[in-house]
């Protein structure tokens, strides 16, 4: 009789993605997030005013990399060459030129200038979500303002992982006088208004998004902390983490090594609802105007223009779209990560 073969065990990774994959909602909602995500990065390639590549003459050029000034295609002037022009788009279809312009002929502060219909414009084929109050394409600075929210939420995630996870571990490993003292901080700290504190800090210096990734990230790593807070200090007793100490092994190295890959449940479940809270914050800080500078392309600022251009529904109703789809997503992600991180779930 022969031995029965040995099949190889699933690693616990392996496990963890098949229980993901197994929540449809979660698995399908990671692939648009990443689709669109990347479409954003390619936003200047996507959504631009100027040609990805011309030729005049019998010359290969280059506009998105390189500016060129009017003259260089038979203008007048010396100024960069405006490719929305009738006179350079006229001069592109002659004598065997050519240029290959992106699917959408805007970027997000390019205006309309040509544009038959005041400003707001609803859509139309030309620009195809319509225009703001300035005459920029609202499909532009969606897109645009898009790729700076998740950016934005991805660079507050991860300063606030970084900084919850020391303070935590370090909380939760050596816990007594250790812990007592941070938790006294973390209650005098949190306690302290966020808001004000932006208000005064955007009168003083100029408003940008490494201001507002600072100020945020001083208070955003606290609800991370007390979760890897409370996964330490049920690990430190432990038998492996006693038999690390007896072989003298440092903290830092016990903390790195053996408690922390046995607590990465709560900080992989924390970080897309903590994407979810960032781009949350950035978008009613530029709701409120203290956000990044109006001319930089913001789903906040966006808002704050549908609602001041009541009439202009398309403005209000894309973004409010983008903006939801977004949140929605990172939610059901999260709630399939969470649930394949269970290990009560059967494999």
């Amino acid at each position: 009789m022969s031995a029965p073969s040995l099949l190889p065990t699933q690693s616990p990774a392996g496990r963890v993605w098949r229980r993901f994959r197994a929540d449809r909602r979660g698995y399908w909602s990671l692939w648009l997030f990443l689709f669109l995500f990347i479409a954003s990065l390619l936003a200047d390639v996507l959504s631009n005013d100027k040609p990805l590549i011309a030729r005049y003459h019998g010359h290969i050029v280059f506009p998105i990399v390189t500016d060129y000034s009017e003259k260089s295609f038979g203008g007048d002037f010396d100024s960069p060459a405006d490719y929305l022009d009738p006179f350079i788009r006229e001069q592109f279809q002659r004598d065997g030129n050519w240029a290959l312009y992106p699917p959408n002929h805007y970027r997000f502060d390019t205006l309309n200038y040509f544009s038959t219909v005041p400003n707001p414009a609803p859509p139309s084929a030309e620009n195809w979500l319509g225009t703001d109050d300035r005459g920029r394409d609202v499909l532009a600075r969606l897109l645009y303002g898009f790729r700076i929210s998740i950016l934005f939420g991805l660079a507050l995630t991860l300063t606030g992982v970084v900084l919850g996870l020391l303070t935590g571990a370090v909380q939760g490993y050596f816990a007594g006088r250790t812990d007592l003292f941070f938790q006294r901080f973390m209650e005098i700290w949190g306690s302290m208004p966020e808001l004000y504190l932006l208000i005064i800090f955007s009168s003083i210096f100029e408003p940008g998004l490494l201001m507002l990734l600072l100020l945020l990230s001083l208070f955003g790593w606290m609800g991370l902390s007390d979760y890897v807070r409370a996964d330490f200090l049920r690990n430190r007793n432990l038998d492996y983490v006693l038999a690390a100490r007896a072989v003298g092994l440092s903290p830092a190295q016990i903390m790195w090594r053996h408690v922390l890959p046995n607590s990465l449940t709560p900080l992989v479940t924390f970080l897309p609802f903590r994407m979810s809270a960032a781009i949350l914050a950035l978008t009613s800080l530029d709701f409120l105007g203290l956000g990044v500078p109006p001319s930089t392309a913001s789903l906040g600022e966006m808002l704050a223009q549908g609602k001041n251009n009541l009439d202009a529904w398309w403005i209000s109703l894309s973004t409010f779209v983008v903006l939801t789809l977004s949140l929605l997503l990172l939610t059901q992600i999260g709630d399939a990560l969470r649930s394949a991180l269970d290990v009560r779930k059967a494999p």
